[in-house]
């Protein structure tokens, strides 16, 4: 059973590691890709001044008008993306940055697993030096050192009873905590991902309606 246990963990240890790299690539991806969309909708913006600008010096009446509705709809479309921007933060780039902290809280806790049994593995080694030393002891007829000898193992036997229970029970307790914080993780980044495709598509069709809308007023143009 402990094997299996140990093995258990040793498996799980590699996912986790794998799982916290491809994380951690995953939100320098959605931090760039946020990055560009705040950029481009810094140049929409600017586009849409720029076309206001020129909309009220040109002379030509639908020309002047067409590029006015030009700028409306670039500022609309400036107002879609720094939208986008939020959804991305809010569905994506903090939802990840969560689980790359959890994930290091899991990896503490996987450490902290490694100590207890490191304690439990120092006080096997102690009980065996311990016990050679009550043999030499009895060999050599020194009862007064046989004396120290026994206390001395019964008190590592204590610890190393205790180590092994501290271990075994860290490490189901881990198990389940685990178990149930994967089967949560999982419907979690379902959810999220559900109704940020979500927040994707509201984007495209609101820009489909801010550019159908500009499409009769660049038909006008004569």
């Amino acid at each position: 059973m402990l094997f299996v246990l140990l093995q258990w963990f040793e498996e799980k240890g590699h996912q986790i590691e794998n799982l916290d790299l491809q994380l951690r690539k995953l939100h320098a991806s959605v931090d760039a890709l946020i990055h560009h969309r705040k950029e481009l909708s810094v140049s929409t913006g600017a586009f849409a001044k720029s076309c206001a600008i020129l909309g009220n010096c040109e002379e030509h009446t639908s020309l002047s008008c067409a590029l006015s509705q030009l700028a409306d709809t670039e500022e609309k479309v400036e107002h879609v993306y720094n939208e986008q921007v939020n959804n991305d933060f809010m569905y994506l780039s903090d939802l990840i940055k969560d689980y790359i902290n959890l994930i290091g809280a899991v990896k503490d806790i996987f450490h902290q697993r490694v100590k207890v049994y490191q304690t439990w593995q120092h006080a096997q080694q102690q009980l065996v030096r311990k016990r050679e030393q009550k043999v030499r002891a009895e060999m050599a007829g020194r009862s007064d050192k046989v004396a120290q000898a026994v206390e001395e193992v019964n008190e590592w036997e204590s610890k190393v009873n205790r180590g092994q229970e501290e271990f075994e029970n860290i490490s189901k307790t881990i198990k389940i905590e685990l178990e149930k914080f994967e089967v949560t993780r999982v419907q979690d980044f379902k959810n999220n991902i559900i109704k940020y495709m979500e927040s994707l598509l509201e984007t495209q069709q609101q820009l489909i309606k801010h550019w159908e809308g500009f499409l009769p007023e660049a038909k006008a143009i004569s």
